[in-house]
């Protein structure tokens, strides 16, 4: 004849209590993902992760960050000259500041410290000033700045709609 050492309710307990502390050593061992920009175009939208993310003391690498701007953009979105893009940003991303890049190169002078902004398709897309055609797509990368250090990268590729 066996004797149970537990009764039925603390078996129970006990595996409750196993399972959930597996959990969170599970959770414990996953990174914290990156904060994620989104493109907008008309009814279509992309988001995705940074492809380059360092919020600690130091940043980013300036010598890094050219590998950064040149990475693959995980997500496309086709525009027409005549539409209009809209960028957003997470707030904490927002409140550092951030500038848009366009292949590689920066597009402006300040970063800019609000969620969402929106161009239009022909700021991309439309005739240049010395008489070339326009491309038929570009990378345009959100740069997260901290003062001085460079935070995230997020790319996108815009394609010219025909």
């Amino acid at each position: 004849m066996t004797v149970a050492l537990f009764s039925g309710k603390a078996r129970r307990t006990t595996a409750a209590l196993g399972v959930a502390s597996a959990g969170l050593l599970l959770l414990s061992a996953c990174d914290k993902p990156t904060p994620r920009a989104t493109v907008t175009v008309g009814s279509d939208s992309v988001s995705s992760e940074a492809v380059c993310y360092d919020d600690g003391a130091k940043g980013i690498a300036e010598k890094a960050m050219s590998d950064c701007l040149n990475k693959k953009a995980p997500e496309t979105l086709k525009i027409a000259v005549d539409d209009k893009v809209r960028f957003g940003v997470d707030p904490e991303v927002a409140e550092n500041g951030w500038t848009l890049f366009v292949n590689g190169r920066q597009g402006e002078p300040e970063p800019y410290k609000k969620t969402y902004r929106t161009f239009p398709g022909s700021a991309f897309f439309g005739a240049t000033q010395d008489g070339q055609p326009s491309p038929k797509e570009l990378t345009i990368s959100i740069v997260e700045t901290g003062g001085k250090k460079l935070i995230g990268v997020w790319s996108f590729k815009l394609e010219k709609a025909s």
